[in-house]
């Protein structure tokens, strides 16, 4: 990525939101790959988050995905339906975070997050909410 250029790597990102500043992140954290961690992606979340454009989903969607660990990234989706649903009472979304990782059994924390986005943006979208044809709707706190 860093060989590539921040010029050229836009022509691949540009339908991407951000685009410019993205680039600019992928261009930065990839030097520091190079030089810091020998090309190595780093596996604490201390590391992660200290590279350019890397926050704390960010960071727990590579610790969970490409690392293994049981790490709950919370994205836009997260932070609308669990509220929504009563898996959180949290409005930010550390406090999505800690309250999905009490709830969610230790065997389900490497895909529960897939599985709450798609429902998300599938099933329990933001604007008219498919919920007759919802798998939960019976224990869903909006129906309750």
């Amino acid at each position: 990525m860093y060989a590539l250029g921040e010029e050229k790597l836009r022509e691949y990102i540009k339908s991407i939101n951000l685009y410019r500043n993205k680039a600019k992140y992928v261009i930065a954290l990839s030097k520091i790959l190079i030089d810091k961690y020998n090309g190595e992606v780093p596996g604490t979340r201390e590391e992660l988050e200290s590279l350019p454009g890397v926050g704390r989903k960010s960071a727990s969607v590579v610790l969970n995905v490409a690392f293994g660990k049981p790490e709950m990234p919370v994205d836009t989706h997260l932070l609308r339906i669990c509220p929504r649903i009563g898996l959180s009472a949290s409005t930010t979304p550390l406090g999505v975070e800690k309250d999905l990782l009490k709830i969610i059994p230790k065997e389900y924390l490497m895909n529960a997050h897939h599985w709450l986005i798609l429902h998300g943006r599938y099933v329990c979208t933001a604007h008219n909410p498919k919920c007759e044809t919802c798998c939960i709707s019976d224990i869903c706190a909006k129906n309750l």
